[in-house]
């Protein structure tokens, strides 16, 4: 969709400038200006993914996950948890991982690259690194919560995976 409306709006300058060459420089230059300083009406339409946001092609398919959240417990700053989630391509084409992300830098997920065949299980990986995310016992600790996006060529693309705790500081030594 935006590459239609950068080809019209050239083709409008591109008109435009030729149809003021009688005219003089100034007057082509000024209603050029003036049409590139419009803002085009709002559209409903959503806007198309950006890189970051690369959306699979081809058929759709579906994943299916028994467990979508895990509960780390209470951990020590520094500690590191590692979970797997297991899921299966409940749909009727091949699944495709084509990323997945944490929220956050702390939150590491490792997917299946290669195809899930229909009826294929597979295992996300995801590793949280503890350090520096802690709170006193006085403090209560810190509530962690983080989310794994999963994009796949599956209707809705995104599907979420959490994983929570809480983190407590190592008790200061005595002095």
């Amino acid at each position: 969709m935006k590459s239609l409306k950068l080809f019209l709006f050239v083709a409008a300058a591109v008109a435009l400038t030729v149809a003021c060459k009688n005219n003089s420089d100034n007057a082509a230059r000024e209603s050029l200006a003036s049409t590139q300083t419009t803002t085009p009406a709002p559209t409903t339409q959503t806007p198309a993914a950006t890189p970051a946001e690369t959306v699979p092609v081809g058929p759709l398919t579906a994943i299916s996950f028994p467990v979508t959240e895990f509960d780390f417990g209470e951990i020590q700053e520094g500690d590191k948890i590692t979970h797997e989630f297991a899921f299966k391509n409940t749909g009727k084409e091949p699944l495709v991982i084509s990323k997945a992300q944490g929220s956050c830098g702390c939150t590491v997920p490792d997917w299946p690259r290669e195809p899930i065949p229909v009826g294929g299980e597979g295992i996300i990986k995801v590793q949280y690194d503890s350090r520096g995310k802690g709170k006193t016992v006085a403090e209560g600790g810190r509530a962690e919560n983080k989310r794994v996006t999963i994009t796949a060529n599956t209707d809705p693309a995104n599907t979420y995976l959490y994983i929570k705790g809480k983190v407590f500081k190592p008790d200061a030594p005595a002095s």
